[in-house]
């Protein structure tokens, strides 16, 4: 019995508050190593509790385990100063956030004199946790430049537990790595990481290790043939590197497919399949698989919330006992826990119908020690727990809180005239700028401003009755009217509210929608110390009433420019969601967009010129397979518009998208026929435009300037720089300067300065189209 990666984050979410303590300087690095290390040995403790036996070591991270792979193997861009030591720790975090100081950096990474940029950052395939993609040049060298993963070992055998470190492979690891070099595949490095690689397991047998788990969820993508040789190579060399450990080459969130043969003919101890994600491939694995290869069965969701139905996956799985002994069966969830929130027991507000449908991470635990003594001992030594999951399904499937009707109807009246705009975009254009009278080059920014202590600690007060009602109100509304003053005052051209009200992009909407369920503690993290809580949607999805309507009246009543009404859209609800697993995701996906269509309607009858409506997760639900994106974008696209079809063309609908790699998708993103959309271009350095470029994309398009994901400051000039490289991609015409993402995150000692700056480079590049 295994678990392949617990949450790191801690169940109380004590690793962000170390973090941000350390970070603001208010505890040392000894202090934030210790909270680590206390965080790993509870895991590792309570884990051995539950019963797992094969308990994971070097899971945990202080910010991303794709960054800890790269300082492992030596793969530290020059700009943060490496001198082939230990990597200082505030060089690891400057690698994940940047850093303010005055350091001067090399040129991937230009400093302007003002600090060092970030890593980029994306999707962990299509999951919403981002890791930072590693750098490579043609000509890297890599070393082994830290020993993370056989320390966390040594550290757990110290406490009496023997554990399976966890690394990530070395063909994933390049797969997922980018270069700067044109026409230059990271993939042909692999001969010269695979010496590191072999190093470290030497190191770990010799501290004791006896398995190690290697993490390969590539070999779950598409693969040309020089990819399936690779892992050929790769585990050719590895499997021999240190005699008597044994690997656990480890895939997941989809199926093998066409690369089944591949992996079973890898000279590996053990396979770890997802038989949730692809439950069709069970058969043939344990057909195909040698008959000492040790199978791990991804037998119980690690990336969604619902109680598993222990007697269904016991039908599925026991027929595999006539080929395969209990000897070489591991019991698994399908992937690392990471994804779920840590424990279901401290949740005591949630509606007690739904709670015993739902399990995170540490009753996944307990689901999978059922299944194992289910199969190792039989139903009966199990009796009492299966019946009691069997229950939960029956309850589940005949709620009358799951299923309504009147939007089944609803759903079934959606017509082709409700997702078209009534004109194409140029005349929808044409009337939009007689309307709004924009500069060229207008600025604004993407929504959010930054929930202070003060904010944060308002809305807790409220929530817990020591701050009424009327009080509340009269300080967000303080914060609103602050908010747009400083806009005004900086000069923006389009403003937002601030968005003070809102505790969460998705989680202020799905409160006000029927079909949720929320909690007070299951955060999963995101990246680094931003954890988010995701919504639980349980049953079918409607608007009850207006969601935003009011606090855009009050903030357009402070000011003659235009505010943004700003929504977040379906998809990103969906898939920021922990979703429903009863019926397809485009059925739910459809009927958010239905609410969300009701909520467009009444902002423009209430007078917004501009509504924004956010699609910043339609990239990640993106299947990893390219055979299935075609349904899934779709059903994507529909749902978008659906929702932004059914107002004037007078009126602008804007969307936002995050860090995506936009030329794979770029057809879908016109179908979308937005107005404006926004996207995260900086880290990139406007590369993601080349997709527009290339596809002469008719819209406007707002590319982010400057890095939100870091408190770095960047220079005037270095963000007219910036817009420079977008003016020679696509139409001064066509652009717009904002941030890349929201500013929620940030504090506004970094905000004030930062937009200060955008709108200055704006203005040079007025000034320079204007002499031109």
């Amino acid at each position: 019995m295994a678990t392949l990666g617990v949450p790191r984050i801690g169940p109380r979410r004590e690793l962000k508050f170390a973090l941000e303590s350390y970070w603001s300087g208010r505890s040392s690095a000894a202090d934030l190593l210790e909270k680590a290390k206390a965080l790993r040995a509870a895991n590792w403790t309570e884990q051995a509790r539950r019963g797992v036996t094969r308990i994971p070591s070097n899971d945990f991270s202080l910010y991303d385990h794709v960054l800890d792979t790269a300082v492992m193997v030596g793969a530290i861009p020059p700009a943060y100063h490496w001198d082939g030591g230990e990597l200082p720790l505030d060089s690891y975090f400057a690698m994940a956030r940047g850093s303010q100081g005055e350091a001067a950096s090399a040129c991937a990474h230009p400093g302007h004199g003002h600090g060092v940029t970030a890593l980029e950052m994306t999707k962990w395939f299509d999951t919403n946790y981002h890791y930072m993609v590693p750098e490579l040049t043609d000509d890297q060298v890599f070393a082994l430049a830290s020993t993370k993963p056989v320390d966390h070992f040594l550290e757990a055998r110290q406490l009496g537990i023997h554990t399976r470190p966890v690394i990530l492979g070395p063909v994933t690891f390049l797969k997922l790595a980018k270069s700067h070099q044109e026409g230059f595949n990271p993939i042909s490095l692999l001969p010269r990481l695979l010496p590191v690689y072999e190093e470290l397991l030497r190191r770990l047998v010799a501290a004791g290790a006896d398995w190690v788990q290697i993490d390969e969820p590539a070999l779950v993508l598409d693969l040309i043939p020089n990819e399936r040789h690779a892992f050929e190579f790769a585990y050719g060399r590895l499997a021999g590197a240190a005699p008597g450990l044994k690997l656990m080459l480890a895939t997941y969130f989809g199926s093998l497919g066409d690369n089944l043969d591949t992996a079973l003919s890898l000279p590996v101890a053990g396979l770890h399949v997802d038989l949730v994600r692809a439950p069709q491939q069970l058969e043939k694995v344990a057909l195909g698989a040698r008959k000492d290869l040790v199978l791990s069965l991804g037998l119980v969701d690690g990336r969604n919330v619902w109680r598993a139905n222990l007697a269904s996956i016991l039908d599925r799985v026991e027929p595999i006992l006539a080929v395969r002994d209990m000897q070489h069966l591991e019991i698994a969830p399908s992937c690392s826990l990471l994804h779920v929130p840590v424990d279901l027991e401290i949740e005591t507000a949630l509606d007690p119908d739904i709670k015993p449908w739902l399990a995170f991470a540490q009753q996944k635990i307990d689901e999978l020690f059922v299944l194992s003594q289910a199969l190792s001992k039989g139903r009966a030594a199990v009796a009492a727990q299966l019946q009691a999951s069997t229950d939960a399904a029956r309850a589940r499937s005949l709620s009358l809180k799951v299923h309504d009707p009147l939007i089944e109807g609803r759903l079934g009246g959606i017509e082709d005239a409700m997702k078209q705009r009534q004109a194409n975009f140029g005349e929808r254009r044409h009337r939009q700028d007689r309307k709004l009278g924009l500069p060229a080059f207008p600025t604004t920014t993407i929504g959010s401003f930054p929930q202070t202590a003060e904010v944060r600690k308002a809305r807790s007060a409220h929530a817990k009755g020591e701050l009424s009602y009327i009080d509340y109100e009269a300080f967000l509304k303080r914060e609103t009217e602050s908010a747009i003053r400083w806009q005004e005052e900086i000069g923006l051209d389009v403003l937002v509210h601030g968005e003070f009200e809102r505790n969460d992009m998705v989680q202020y909407f799905g409160e006000q929608l029927s079909g949720f369920a929320f909690t007070q503690h299951a955060w999963v993290q995101s990246y680094g110390s931003r954890y988010v809580r995701p919504p639980i949607i349980f049953g079918d999805v409607s608007r009850p009433n207006p969601m935003t309507v009011r606090w855009w009246r009050f903030a357009q009543s402070l000011t003659a420019k235009p505010v943004k009404g700003m929504l977040t859209g379906p998809v990103t609800i969906l898939n920021w969601s922990f979703v429903r697993d009863d019926l397809p995701r485009e059925t739910v996906s459809r009927q958010i967009a239905l609410a969300i269509r009701d909520e467009v309607a009444d902002l423009e009858a209430a007078g917004a010129a501009m509504i924004q409506i956010d699609e910043a997760a339609l990239r990640e639900g993106l299947p990893l397979r390219k055979s299935d994106w075609k349904a899934y974008l779709d059903w994507a696209v529909e749902s978008f518009r659906i929702c932004s079809s059914g107002v004037a063309d007078e009126t602008q609908i804007h969307t936002h998208m995050c860090y995506s790699e936009f030329n794979q998708i770029i057809d879908a993103i016109a179908a979308m026929d937005a107005d404006v959309i926004s996207i995260e271009t900086s880290r990139s350095r406007m590369e993601l435009l080349d997709a527009f470029n290339s596809f002469k994309y008719p819209n406007e398009i707002g590319p982010g300037v400057y890095d939100i994901h870091s408190p770095r400051v960047p220079e005037v000039g270095e963000m007219a720089e910036l817009l420079v490289l977008a003016s020679k991609r696509i139409g001064a015409n066509q652009l717009w300067v904002n941030p890349d993402c929201g500013l929620k995150t940030r504090r506004w000692e970094e905000v004030r300065p930062a937009l200060v700056n955008m709108v200055a480079a704006a203005h040079q590049l007025r000034l320079k189209a204007e002499a031109a």
